[in-house]
């Protein structure tokens, strides 16, 4: 995967916790797409994210070009989303992207997510291998890129829940 591979497991690891959280719960998902005028069943959310669950954990495991390109598209996706919320100052305090975590659209968002796309898309361009080729040609067994790649996931997670909340409460201040 080379040089793309830690953002690319990021991206995945993201995408997977968000289908997961909206597996267990859609309901701010549901919400959030219809504030935009979007009606699906709970269902429809849920399946979608199990799908997005299932798709990031293939694309890290095997690096298919395929399935990096599906990750690709995804984030594409939710920042048309997000772009769409934003011009329209939709009332949208979370996408539901992780659970009941206030996550509302931001700049930051369209950011994390081009960079989650962009890293998916020079994945899919080069098939570099799944995640076990990645450690095997790591030092101490890929222990510090794992822990790397869990502390940029974190980070990413943060800039998308805590940085705006902490922006808004500045604005009330």
């Amino acid at each position: 995967m080379g040089a793309w591979s830690g953002p690319f497991l990021i991206a995945t690891l993201l995408l997977a916790a968000a289908g997961v959280s909206k597996l267990i719960d859609p309901t701010m998902t549901v919400g959030a797409l219809r504030a935009s005028g979007i009606r699906v069943p709970d269902g429809a959310v849920r399946a979608v994210g199990g799908v997005e669950a299932l798709l990031a954990i293939a694309a890290a495991v095997t690096g298919a070009p395929v399935l990096a390109g599906a990750v690709g598209m995804s984030y594409l996706v939710f920042t048309a989303f997000v772009i769409v919320a934003l011009t329209r100052h939709l009332p949208i305090g979370t996408c539901g992207c992780f659970g009941r975590t206030d996550t509302p659209p931001s700049a930051l968002h369209v950011i994390v997510n081009l960079g989650a796309s962009a890293s998916a898309f020079a994945i899919a361009a080069r098939d570099g291998g799944g995640l076990a080729s990645v450690v095997r040609d790591q030092p101490l067994a890929g222990v510090p890129l794992l822990l790397l790649v869990l502390t940029g996931a974190y980070a990413a997670f943060a800039v998308l829940t805590v940085v705006p909340q902490l922006a808004k409460q500045g604005k009330r201040t």
